[in-house]
Parts: C-alpha cells; sequence; structure tokens
C-alpha cells in the first residue's frame, strides 16, 4: 500500500506555535464576578457593624491622658502607670495589658506617683518598631481585629511617613510634640502635651518627633491590614527578625485572647 509523502516544511520557516486557550472563558468571568460582589457585600456588611466591637472612647482616652499630665507633669512613668491602671479598671482583665514595668512600681501612698529612677521597662513587653523609616518602642496595652491601643515614642527623636492605615488614628501626646504635615503644606501641625493628632482612615502624613516624644496611640477599624507596614522595614533594612517574632507573638496573643472571649 502506498502512503502519501510528508509534506517537508520549507527551509528557514518559523515553527508553528499553537495558541493556548484562553482561561478568560465566560464561565470563569460569571464565577469571578459573583466572588468579588459577594466579598463586596460581605465587606459592606463588616463595615457597617464594625463599631458594635469597639470597646474603647477616644474621648475617654483622650481625658485620661489629660489626667495624667495634669496630675503628674513631667513625669511620663507616673502618666503611663496612671493611664494602664485605670483602664485595667474599667475594662476586663483580658482586654489589657499593664505590665509594662519590670517590676512592681515603687509608687507614692498619697499620690500614686512612680518614685523618680525606680521605673525599668520590662523587656519583654517592649518591642522596637520600625515603620515608615521613623523609628521608636512600644508597649501594647491592647490588640485586636478591630482595636489597638499602645505607648509609643523615643528618647532620641525620629521621622517617617505615617503610612496608609485602614483604621482611624488617634495619636495622642504625653511628651515632647509630633510634628507632621501633609504633602504642599509650607507650615508643620504641632502638637504638644495633651493635644491628639487624628489622622481619618487613608490619610497620608509626613511626621516627626524632634526629640523626646511619647504618646498613647489608638487606632480603631481593621487592624490586621495595617501590620505589613509595621514589618516591611525588617525586610528593606533593619533585618532584625527577632524584634519583628517578639511582636509577632505579642500581638498573635492580644489578638487571639481577645477573640476567645469573643472580642473582634
Amino acid at each position: 500500500m502506498n502512503t502519501p509523502a510528508r509534506k517537508s516544511r520549507p527551509v528557514g520557516a518559523a515553527p508553528v506555535r499553537l495558541r493556548p486557550q484562553s482561561r478568560w472563558t465566560l464561565r470563569n468571568l460569571v464565577v469571578t464576578a459573583v466572588v468579588l460582589a459577594v466579598l463586596s457585600a460581605v465587606w459592606g456588611v463588616l463595615e457597617n457593624v464594625k463599631e458594635r466591637w469597639y470597646i474603647f472612647d477616644p474621648t475617654r482616652l483622650h481625658n485620661l491622658v489629660q489626667e495624667g499630665l495634669a496630675r503628674y507633669p513631667n513625669d511620663t512613668p507616673s502618666i503611663v502607670a496612671h493611664i494602664v491602671d485605670t483602664l485595667a479598671t474599667e475594662h476586663p482583665a483580658w482586654t489589657i495589658s499593664t505590665n509594662f514595668a519590670r517590676e512592681p512600681l515603687v509608687r507614692d501612698a498619697a499620690t500614686g506617683a512612680v518614685a523618680p529612677g525606680t521605673y525599668r521597662q520590662n523587656d519583654a513587653e517592649w518591642v522596637f518598631n520600625n515603620a515608615g523609616g521613623a523609628m521608636g518602642h512600644m508597649f501594647i496595652i491592647h490588640a485586636s481585629i478591630t482595636e489597638y491601643l499602645i505607648i509609643f515614642g523615643t528618647p532620641l527623636g525620629t521621622e517617617g511617613h505615617s503610612g496608609v492605615h485602614t483604621a482611624d488614628d488617634y495619636f495622642m501626646i504625653i511628651e515632647g510634640e509630633q510634628w507632621a504635615a501633609p504633602a504642599g503644606a509650607f507650615e508643620p501641625e504641632i502638637y504638644p502635651p495633651g493635644s491628639v493628632n487624628l489622622m481619618r482612615r487613608g490619610e497620608v502624613k509626613q511626621y516627626r518627633f524632634p526629640s523626646t516624644g511619647i504618646a498613647m496611640e489608638y487606632a480603631r477599624g481593621w487592624i490586621p491590614p495595617m501590620l505589613p507596614f509595621g514589618f516591611a522595614d525588617t525586610f528593606s533594612s533593619t533585618l532584625d527578625f527577632r524584634t519583628l517574632w517578639n511582636t509577632c507573638v505579642l500581638t498573635g496573643r492580644h489578638m487571639i485572647r481577645n477573640l476567645l472571649h469573643g472580642k473582634i
């Protein structure tokens, strides 16, 4: 039986390429649209109900800082002790961490002031924080899915980018001044002790502590999407993976503990 001869491809001809089938079939487009619609609906519902999970009031927190400043002027350890002690009496024990000091504080029996020179930081609870080019240290009072409350600052001064966040951020100054400015500003916003720098969700500023600066920072909104901002400098500059690990452990401990008690 004679088999027809196979046609040979001309010398120098381009190879034949089969066009791959597109992944964007009508079915895939419909499935993608449905998934996006469901996620959008869930997000909308969560946005409308998240306020029911808040346990802190920004006005009360601001008043607490002002109370501390009035009672203990120029005495940051006593102010921080006043803040955490008061919060511990106003909220369930599992929502508040108070162990910012290594040992029980020596307090004046009449005023409650911390004896000068007796405060020693609890190294297991304080961690450095490098974010947006700025460096400070922080103590976590509370962290959950929708809120965090920390003492943040530095005795040395620092400057950086505020970050773009998914929560409203209240920066309540305890010691020193915070300077801030949006793009295009010719004069800085200056926040002295007792004032609040409120940055609404999505706002961006440059900020600076020109020298010593200590603040209580309260964020309310969606906290997990904010965490990468606090971690990124580890990979791009500091390589301080021990601090990253400690930060994750402390944050995770707070969030899990609150979730187990139904606090989102």
